[in-house]
Order: C-alpha cells, then structure tokens, then sequence
C-alpha cells in the first residue's frame, strides 16, 4: 500500500445552515487509527438526507416542514441545542458522511494488520453498549466526505465484488435503512407491500430489496420517474399524490415502508390490512403527521421507527451485494470539491438513486 499522507482533502461542515457552511479544505489532519480501529481510503461517499437534514438543523423539533424547504438556507426557527439526529448539540467542524467504501491502509492496536489492504464497505451506524445506543459515521464522528476516514474495525466489512467504487458507495446508508424497515416489518414473500418516495436513495433501494424478499411491490412516485421505478422492481408506480383510499380501498397492504410523512400518512395507515405493519426511516415531506388513534387500535396496527440497525442487517446486505441479487443506482457523481453544486442536484429531486461523491486522489 502507499505511505498514508499527512493532510488530505475534506469537506468541513462549520455550522448549521446553508451551503455556505460547506468548507473544502485540502490541509486537514489525516487521522490516526485508535484501538479496534481502521483507517481506509475512501474511495467514493453517497450523498444523503441525513447531510443535508444536519447541516440545516432540520433535526431540530422547532423545525415542522419538509426537509427540501430549508435545504439550501438552513432554518432559521432551528434550534442548535436540540439538532443533531440524537437531539443533543452536534459537534463542529465535523466531516460529514454516512456512505463510503475503501481500502484500509492502517490498523489500530488490536486489529489485525492482515487487514491492510481489503476493500471494505462501512456499516454507518455503530453500535453502542445498548441495543438502541449508537453512533452515527458522519455525524456523531467524522465520516466519508474526505480522502480518509477513521473506523471501527467491527463496521469495516471486507467484500468481495467487482463493482466500482461509486456503485459501492451507493448502498451503506439508503440500502441498510430499507433492509432494516423490511426486517423490523417482517416483510414476508407473498406479502404486497407500498413503498413511498420510491425514487429517492432510501426508497428505490426499498424497490429492490421487497421485489428480492418475493413481495409484490406497489410505489409512489412522480410520473417522469415511473418506468424507472418499475424497472427496479414495482408491479405498479402511482403518483405521489394520489388518493390511495379509492385507488385500493381501506384494506390492501400488508406493510407500507415509508420515508415521506407529512400530510400523506393518515391514508398510509388507511390501506393497510387489519394486522398491518408500517416501518418509517424518514420525513422528506415533513415530521408532523395527523394519527387517528382508532385506525391504530382498531386495525392492530403495529407502527415501527426505524433508525439503529438490526445486526444481521448489514452482513446480510454485503451478501446481497456479493451474489449480485442487487444492483447498484447511481443517478450522478461529482468531485467532492463540488459537494455544494452535489447536494443542490439532490435537492431538486430529478433523479433515481444516489448522488456519489468521488475524492480524489
């Protein structure tokens, strides 16, 4: 491997608030593998929600409308104290990014030095003491939008595939956030399932994973995005807008999985069918959302939040990924000197997939 340099190439995020807060530097420490800790080369790092919703302080329970109304300003209401993903103060400057994959050119005391050399994918949310305890890569510690990247050795998972780096960057964040919301709801094959904001990372990664389960696969998406949807899985692709009630009545899914919110949810609940289950990883189109409790009870709803993984989440990707039953949706890629025109593309929300940031050497 070649010697590790001493400064690198990162994005620093100063601040909450708009893109002024992104700072490319090229004079940033490298940092220093710690015990039970690698250091990998990254080689490519997806855009996520979670970037944007940090650095905006959209966390923050003063802030009410969809994640996209404050993307490029921040927002104003936003309350420092309060918006990191955990609710406590987040820490800056901090090198954001939750997606990344490598190679590991360091080794920490206690890891095996064998591991120089491997390609690894990194699992973003690290496990704490607790089941529901966890760190986040990129937010809590620094992440992938940089040249390196300090991680847990335990969430480095080698794998062996001959995508490129920007197609193994797509899956960290958006694939385990969907495959965790199938395992939490138990999606079973056989099941018909409707998946929300099907086109974004999180849910057409969702697509494929239900349509590899056995599922039948209903999404929602704009029109201009239909036949892409469908062609990563869904047997049907409805507006975004539509009225679910009279397109399939008050009893029609066994799971809805769901990273919109808003005002759409109440008719999320409406379809499902007595005993249903419904998985949320996120609010693109806004945190608040009117619950009848009566739908709830009486329909035996079981309503799941899904954030912190499921240990056999991840393994289980990188074997999905391994043995090609996925594929890799790679919408654009940028240099990560250009994150801010990167993340003004993912906001506008024309695409299907990943946006992929690609360091540089």
């Amino acid at each position: 491997m070649d010697a590790v340099p001493a400064t690198m190439a990162a994005v620093l995020l100063t601040a909450n608030g708009g893109f002024e807060c992104l700072s490319y530097r090229t004079d940033v420490s490298v940092p220093k593998p710690g015990p039970g800790e690698v250091l990998i080369r990254v080689g490519a790092a997806g855009v996520n929600n979670t970037d944007i919703n940090t650095r905006t302080a959209w966390y923050s329970k003063a802030v009410v409308t969809a994640t996209e109304a404050g993307g490029g300003y921040g927002f104003a209401e936003a309350k420092t104290e309060d918006s990191g993903w955990t609710g406590a103060v987040p820490q800056f400057p901090r090198i954001q990014g939750a997606d990344a994959c490598g190679h590991i050119v360091a080794v920490g005391e206690g890891v095996d030095p064998a591991r120089i050399g491997e390609r690894v994918l990194v699992e973003p949310v690290f496990r704490g003491a607790s089941r529901f305890e966890a760190t986040y890569f990129g937010s809590e510690v620094d992440g992938g939008f940089a040249q390196y990247a300090r991680v847990p050795s335990a969430h480095s998972y080698s794998i062996k595939t001959s995508l490129s780096d920007v197609e193994l960057a797509s899956f960290p964040c958006a694939y385990s956030a969907a495959e965790n919301m199938l395992t939490r709801t138990a999606l079973a094959a056989g099941e018909r399932v409707l998946v929300t904001g099907a086109s974004g990372g999180v849910g057409s990664a969702a697509v494929q994973l239900a349509k590899r389960r056995g599922a039948e696969v209903i999404a929602l998406a704009s029109a201009d995005k239909a036949d892409g949807v469908r062609a990563l899985g869904a047997s049907r692709v409805e507006s975004r807008d539509a009225d679910l009630v009279a397109l399939f009545g008050n009893e029609h899914f066994d799971v809805v999985i769901d990273v919109a919110g808003g005002a759409g949810f109440p008719a999320l609940l409406d379809v499902l069918k007595r005993g249903g289950r419904y998985g949320v990883a996120g609010a693109i189109s806004g945190p608040i959302a009117d619950l009848d409790l009566r739908t709830l009870y009486l329909k035996d709803l079981t309503l799941y939040g899904c954030t912190i993984l499921e240990p056999q989440v991840f393994p289980n990707l990188v074997g999905y990924i391994e043995r090609g039953e996925i594929r890799a949706v790679v919408a654009a890629t940028w240099p990560l000197a250009e994150i801010v025109a990167a993340q003004r593309a993912f906001l506008e929300k024309k695409h299907i997939g990943k946006i992929v940031l690609i360091p540089g050497e």
